[in-house]
């Protein structure tokens, strides 16, 4: 069985996103919180679908990258499903984020 867990960072990211769309368009913030979701679900599925990115993070932090819009989600795949690190924007600096 696979499953997703998000670390506190993800879900404070998840949820920050969220609200500042809210604020413009609750039914598009809503949209991108389902577009996430169903990310994270088909990730959890099939955890190597994400994108490698040794360029951005040192190989042993294990992590991998899937776009969603102008956001990244960055997991960390194991034995049973993934578990979400961070969903910032592909805009700031990733490997910033994760240090």
């Amino acid at each position: 069985m696979s499953g997703s867990v998000f670390s506190p960072a993800a879900k404070e990211d998840l949820l920050e996103i969220v609200d500042y769309i809210a604020g413009r368009s609750p039914d598009a913030a809503e949209r991108l919180r389902d577009r996430f979701l169903a990310a994270v679900e088909m990730l959890a599925r099939r955890p190597a679908l994400g994108h490698v990115r040794h360029d951005l993070v040192r190989p042993e932090l294990n992590v991998r990258f899937w776009p969603v819009r102008r956001y990244l989600i960055i997991y960390r795949p194991g034995p049973h499903g993934i578990q979400v690190v961070r969903i910032p924007s592909g805009y700031r600096d990733i490997a910033a984020t994760l240090s």
